[in-house]
């Protein structure tokens, strides 16, 4: 973890100009103002967001203990503690899910709020789902982890977020070797197993009986979870090396006509109107992502393609009243905690 401070000391210090000050504090409004309407969304008796899905609450409470964490403020530190407390009993218990996925979402959040309240509860919890995790790895396709518990699909997702998770595990246990084993060797079964395709874009996930890239949707989100998960192992390792992969993934997402028109983020299900509830949220899980690898670069290399983000949204994708649509481009269509905190996310990305 002295890397990292470091490293985003160095980085804040680089930009700290006045013309970036000034955006800053332009940002830090615009994030007040979202975080706001995101509590307002929370229900009290689920301790879930009323109009997403159980994975997506998990990246809601990201975003909101990232804010708490770039402001200083314990504003909504209430509402997050009550959502973990009273999902920790969903489904399997202990954050742990029919899926792979979904059960990383909650851990990862877990070591957010464990960085946030330095309470190791948190920290054990993660390990708890890591382990669980890990009970999908086996040998068909040569290795890497189940999307599902019925053991039908091996994907990107899970594994860019099982990667994220045991370096950001091992970043945060003294002596470990075995997390950051396991991360290592999942990063290079990703690599082999062909779903980083030649364009630098990750597809969905392996045909099964081939084990064979899929040709699925280069989904943002996917895009967005692996640089998360090299910048840790970059932490961890002090490796450049993983820096430049991870590079290579976020200029591929920046030069994309499909993924970034006019240079505004774009999630390939918006020019066919086919979204569903869960791709509300996979624009915000990539600029968070881009935000930690950019950060820990040191010359804060994406900033501009954030901040035009950010100032688009602002100006074409709300409703007066701090609310965003899903549409970065505009228009703004409906509210929703997925489109909401996927904004509150991009805004944290440049704080």
């Amino acid at each position: 973890m002295r890397l990292w401070l470091i490293l985003t000391s160095l980085a804040l210090t680089l930009f700290a100009s006045h013309e970036t000050q000034s955006a800053d504090v332009s940002v830090t409004h615009a994030a007040d103002g979202a975080a706001k309407v995101l509590s307002v969304d929370y229900n009290n008796e689920t301790g879930q967001w009323q109009d997403v899905n159980w994975w997506q609450s998990a990246n809601v409470l990201t975003a909101l203990i990232d804010y708490m964490q770039a402001t200083g403020t314990e504003a909504y530190l209430l509402i997050v503690k009550d959502s973990f407390r009273k999902n920790q009993s969903y489904q399997f218990g202990d954050f742990k899910g029919d899926s792979t996925d979904d059960t990383a979402w909650w851990a990862l959040a877990l070591i957010d709020m464990y960085d946030l309240t330095h309470d190791p509860m948190y920290l054990d919890l993660a390990r708890t789902d890591e382990a669980y995790i890990r009970g999908y790895w086996d040998e068909v396709c040569g290795g890497g982890i189940w999307w599902d518990v019925t053991k039908t699909y091996k994907n990107a997702i899970s594994n860019e977020l099982y990667i994220k998770l045991t370096a950001a595990l091992h970043n945060r246990t003294i002596g470990d070797t075995v997390y950051l084993d396991r991360a290592i060797a999942t990063w290079r079964w990703l690599q082999a197993s062909g779903m980083v395709n030649p364009n630098s874009l990750v597809n969905d996930g392996l045909d099964t009986p081939t084990c064979t890239n899929n040709a699925g949707a280069t989904y943002t989100y996917n895009q967005g979870v692996i640089l998360g998960g090299l910048t840790e192992l970059a932490i961890a390792t002090e490796d450049q090396a993983y820096l430049k992969e991870a590079q290579k993934i976020a200029d591929a997402v920046i030069a994309s006509p499909h993924l970034s028109p006019g240079g505004i983020l774009t999630e390939p299900c918006e020019p066919l109107s086919t979204c569903d509830l869960d791709s509300t949220s996979f624009k915000g899980i990539f600029v968070r992502n881009l935000g930690e690898l950019s950060r820990v670069i040191g010359h804060h290399p994406y900033r501009t393609y954030l901040m035009t983000q950010a100032q688009t949204v602002t100006r074409q994708n709300n409703d007066g009243a701090s609310a965003y649509g899903l549409h970065w481009a505009g228009p703004f269509d409906i509210r929703s905690a997925g489109r909401q905190h996927s904004v509150l996310d991009l805004f944290n990305a440049l704080q």
